[in-house]
């Protein structure tokens, strides 16, 4: 039952540190924490002083109330000289087949419309038939180096970029969903190293990390992604499900997008376009 007690060599503070980083990112005081999960105040000052170490249930209910994802659960186990409770096994992993299959069976429904699985940084995990080759109708996805990411893709001159319609606005659409759609509402390191790289392509300014207020028009119900091709603007919004009630990492990082035609004129060119650039019967059939 060595996982039920503290370690006592845990690094002194790192604990409180993290306590008190997770309360001034949900913006609670220790009162409102206290009130929230039904931890003493005095106890919840201890932790964040380093005067004490919560038990692990208490210290989960603190967790559970601050809405910390699981994987930063985790380090706040490790910081009390817990165990991790919450496996980091990858997204393919045996205990993760239940899941994939799921995943497997939405995409292959979703034909002829391009769904994409992602992590949390928006690298492309797994795909339909439909998206690579929706994408391959305006560059050769197969030049791009992987491990393929969603957001790269737009934002790059080489990339998707010179095809969608009103690149400005979709750009800070999709830094918006960046921060909207973080696990937990958190900005990691990883999605800053991202945002730095985004913002680091040619045409971007800089402050759009921090001015990237809504500019669509509010007559629309969503902010349509549109492609350029052949003369004409075709437009899809986005579906985006996760995965309900996690209990690991990998399942509570995964994002599944649907993109459905915004619109009839979208929805004919778009069955047209995939059956243009089909490939075509085998020379040995």
């Amino acid at each position: 039952m060595n996982a039920m007690r503290p370690d006592p060599n845990a690094p002194p503070g790192e604990l409180g540190e993290l306590l008190r980083y997770w309360r001034d990112v949900r913006g609670m005081s220790q009162l409102g924490l206290s009130l929230e999960a039904g931890v003493s105040q005095r106890q919840i000052s201890f932790i964040e002083s380093g005067r004490s170490v919560p038990g692990r249930d208490t210290l989960l209910t603190l967790a559970q109330t601050l809405d910390v994802p699981l994987r930063e659960r985790n380090a706040l186990l490790l910081a009390a000289g817990y165990a991790p409770l919450y496996s980091e096994a990858p997204w393919n992993a045996q205990e993760m087949q239940g899941v994939v299959r799921a995943l497997e069976r939405v995409v292959r429904q979703h034909e002829p419309f391009p769904a994409i699985v992602m992590d949390r940084h928006w690298n492309v995990l797994m795909t339909n038939g439909a998206a690579p080759r929706f994408f391959d109708c305006f560059i050769d996805m197969a030049s791009r180096e992987g491990p393929r990411n969603m957001l790269h893709l737009i934002f790059d001159p080489q990339g998707m970029r010179p095809f969608v319609a009103d690149w400005e606005t979709v750009a800070r659409s999709l830094l918006q969903r960046v921060y909207r759609e973080s696990v937990g509402h958190m900005v990691d390191d990883g999605t800053r190293r991202l945002l730095d790289e985004l913002l680091a392509y040619p045409g971007v300014p800089r402050d759009w990390r921090t001015h990237h207020g809504q500019s669509a028009s509010p007559t629309m119900p969503v902010v349509p992604i549109g492609f350029v091709c052949e003369g004409a603007v075709l437009r899809y919004f986005s579906l985006v499900t996760t995965v309900g009630a996690p209990l690991n990492v990998a399942t509570q990082e995964l994002r599944l997008e649907c993109m459905f035609p915004a619109d009839d004129e979208t929805e004919a060119r778009h069955l047209q376009l995939l059956a243009a650039h089909s490939p075509g019967p085998r020379e040995d059939q």
